[in-house]
């Protein structure tokens, strides 16, 4: 039988990582904690790899400050277009 994908918190998370590097054991806090040791090595990796970004959530991309500085960027330059795109359509209706 196929196991039931359970749904972790952030809080959990950030926890059970800071608990496998304080104990320097992650079999024992896996076994604490009933995870599975795949599970607790890919939490590990995530919060190396994107630190205060980590596990955003379901659906919500994982993005260093880079990646999100640049997603922000792109939005703002769309919209501006997008504006200057509108004054330039108006003016032409106004003449």
């Amino acid at each position: 039988m196929r196991r039931k994908a359970k749904h972790y918190t952030l809080e959990f998370k950030q926890k059970a990582v800071e608990l496998s590097y304080a104990k320097g054991s992650v079999a024992q806090v896996c076994e604490d904690l009933d995870i599975l040791p795949a599970v607790l090595y890919q939490w590990r990796k995530e919060q190396k790899n994107y630190g205060k970004n980590s596990f955003p959530g379901r659906g919500n991309p994982k993005m260093t400050d880079e990646q999100k500085e640049i997603a922000r960027l792109k939005k703002q330059l769309k919209e501006t277009f997008y504006f200057f795109v509108q004054m330039v359509f108006l003016n032409q209706q106004v003449i």
